[in-house]
């Protein structure tokens, strides 16, 4: 029995890589013999990158950049088994936790340490490049950015400005000259991991939307919006390429219009990109299960988180799919209707969340074991009915002398796939079979949702 275990991390708690050990830690008390496949996954937003190394063999790299207030920082960023693909988080080199709260300034703050990180990759021989934009504290439409790859932007003199420029100084721009820009990259596949549709400029642009959070006031809003809007013509101008309401262009702080504007890089919702990384499909080719998991499941677990992701390739190939969350929301069973089949909390008592987290590789455990106990259940109540009333089931043992040890793979015997293993070997795709039967997967949602009631008694605000 082979059985796919493809989780996100627990934010600020677990790597994705982790809970999947622990999940499978709770399977293999009561499946020892499985072939347990782990392929640690993300959304493309924080801890990309490590999920993709520790999926693919990987190494982290390390190197010293330019900061968002142009202090340096050690940044780091991905580069997986192939050797041939580097994984790119924007906030390593540019993002909000490196500027303390009171020094926040989007008008000062520049992408260029993210440029010098893709600089750095395509240096090392590198023909692929994902790059995340999330958490991001600059609003310079990605032109810090384009420096640091050797693209020019002249003022009124035709002078190149060599400065990294910062969302304020993007008005002191005339002209564009790319004939700079580092040849290599002519050679790159750049991939955007962006899920969001927020064009360069406007009312849902860059300023409007995210330069609040990132310290700009309204007029600063103003000002950036402004400046992106020149910019924006600018390139139109100088390189005929229009950015301004492109879908996407207005993520990082306008960083995703900048890629657009400098190099080939084509936009993707980050959950397909990890797929296609950790080549999902490949892994999920003849599974009998697969586990799944984040944080906190919701509705919102069903459009464009990982469990999601993890679902529809499922899907593709049969296989049923649990998730397991750190919690469950109130609206947690709506993710039945989008491919998952059943879902559990790791947690299964009121407590503190710092109690949660220091416990919580024995809380996945336990629930990991818990869901397997429940499927054995439902394949005993679900598997060969027909046959059941004319002949003994296959997996049915003599009954053991008075005295003798339970047989194995029974529930309170030795921990056992012997109830499970046997019908795999009968039909192709045993586990979709019962998990798909109505009174198992109705059994598994009351207990699901007995679970939900239970921690709402005690928690009435979670």
């Amino acid at each position: 029995m082979k059985i796919v275990i493809a989780p996100d991390s627990f934010k600020e708690n677990l790597t994705s890589l982790e809970v999947a050990n622990e999940i499978e830690t709770g399977l293999r008390r009561v499946w020892p013999d499985a072939v347990y496949v782990k392929v640690p996954m993300a959304d493309g937003g924080e801890g990309t990158v490590q999920s993709l190394v520790d999926a693919t063999g990987g190494r982290i790299i390390k190197c010293a950049v330019t900061g968002p207030l142009g202090q340096k920082v050690l940044a780091s960023y991905g580069l997986l088994g192939d050797g041939e693909t580097a994984v790119i988080e924007m906030a390593e080199a540019s993002g909000l936790p490196l500027v303390p709260r009171s020094e926040r300034d989007p008008l000062r703050a520049t992408t260029f340490g993210t440029g010098e990180l893709v600089a750095d990759a395509v240096h090392r021989g590198v023909q692929n490049i994902i790059i995340g934009l999330g958490g991001s504290a600059t609003n310079d439409g990605g032109a810090g950015f384009a420096q640091a790859l050797g693209v020019r932007f002249l003022d009124t003199d035709g002078s190149p400005i060599t400065s990294p420029l910062g969302g304020g100084q993007l008005d002191q721009v005339h002209s564009v000259d790319t004939t700079y820009i580092n040849p290599k990259l002519a050679s790159v596949s750049i991939s955007v991991a962006c899920d969001v549709t927020n064009p360069y400029i406007g009312d849902k642009g860059a300023s409007a939307v995210y330069g609040p959070q990132k310290g700009a006031t309204p007029d600063m809003v103003a000002q950036l919006d402004a400046n992106l809007a020149r910019l924006a013509d600018i390139i139109q101008r100088d390189l005929g390429i229009d950015i301004s309401n492109a879908p996407g262009a207005g993520a990082g702080g306008g960083l995703g219009g900048g890629l657009l504007a400098f190099t080939s890089a084509e936009m993707k919702r980050g959950v397909e990109l990890v797929i296609e990384a950790v080549d999902l499909d490949r892994h999920m080719q003849g599974a009998s299960l697969a586990f799944t998991g984040e944080g906190r499941v919701d509705f919102q677990t069903a459009f464009g988180k990982t469990p999601s992701g993890v679902a529809t390739v499922a899907r593709r190939h049969g296989v049923p799919v649990i998730a397991i969350g750190g919690g469950l929301a109130d609206d947690a069973n709506g993710v039945f209707d989008h491919g998952i089949d059943a879902i559990e909390a790791a947690t299964s008592n009121p407590m503190p969340l710092e109690v949660a987290l220091q416990n919580a590789r024995q809380y996945l455990q336990n629930a990991a074991e818990r869901v397997a106990r429940l499927i054995v259940m439902g394949q005993r109540m679900a598997g060969n009915t027909s046959e059941a009333t004319s002949k003994p089931r296959p997996t049915e043992a003599a009954p053991a002398a008075a005295g003798a040890a339970p047989a194995s793979g029974s529930l309170n015997g030795a921990h056992s796939a012997a109830p499970f293993a046997q019908p795999i070997a009968q039909t192709n795709k045993p586990v979709k079979r019962f998990m798909r039967a109505k009174r198992v997967q109705g059994l598994t949602r009351a207990a699901v949702e007995l679970s939900r009631r239970r921690q709402k008694l005690h928690h009435p605000n979670t």
